[in-house]
């Protein structure tokens, strides 16, 4: 990773880039190919694709209705309400 290529990187995606934090960021980036070159190297044939590194399973509960329907109690005190609905003007023609 060259000069050259940071800067040309940092053009495309429109970031501005001290001259002084080229060569860090140029260095940083060979170690992540580096690092990306070095896993491309791992057979992975056998190996199954996974959800989640960890084998956990999330448990669900039951979809119980725990509350009582109070919509009656909550529309009564508003004078807009049809059919159980709230009544809104209308915005869009």
């Amino acid at each position: 990773m060259d000069k050259d290529t940071v800067i040309k990187i940092a053009d495309l995606a429109k970031i501005e880039i001290n001259d002084k934090k080229i060569e860090e960021i140029s260095s940083s980036l060979q170690k992540i190919l580096n690092l990306v070159n070095e896993m491309n190297t791992i057979n992975t044939d056998d190996v199954e694709p996974m959800s989640h590194p960890l084998n956990l399973k999330q448990e669900l509960r039951k979809d119980e209705v725990l509350e009582k329907n109070e919509r009656d109690l909550f529309q009564r005190n508003n004078k807009y309400i049809e059919d159980g609905y709230y009544k809104v003007p209308k915005i869009i023609d």
